[in-house]
C-alpha cells in the first residue's frame, strides 16, 4: 500500500515549508516516526517524520522547495 507523507501543520500560523534537506533517498528503507526530511517553516525547522514502516518510493518535492501545508512531499509503500 502507498502512503503519502506531507507537510506537517507545527503551528497555528504555519502555511507552508521549505525542503531544506531529504535524510532519506528513494529505496530507501524508514521505520515509523523515522525522521525522512528536515523542513523549514516561517518560524522553526523541524523534520518530517515517516507515517509507517516500509521503503520511499517516490520524492516529489525537491530540496529548496516551498510548498503550502498538508503537500504530498513523498510516498512510502508499507509493509
Amino acid at each position: 500500500m502507498i502512503i503519502d507523507v506531507t507537510v506537517p501543520k507545527w503551528g497555528l500560523t504555519m502555511k507552508d515549508a521549505q525542503i531544506i534537506k531529504w535524510l532519506k533517498n528513494e529505496g530507501d528503507l524508514v521505520e515509523k516516526d523515522e525522521p525522512i526530511a528536515e523542513a523549514a517553516s516561517e518560524k522553526i525547522t523541524n523534520v518530517i517524520n515517516s507515517p509507517v514502516k516500509g521503503k520511499v518510493v517516490k520524492i516529489l518535492v525537491q530540496e529548496g522547495e516551498t510548498v503550502p501545508v498538508g503537500t504530498v512531499v513523498a510516498q512510502i509503500e508499507s509493509e
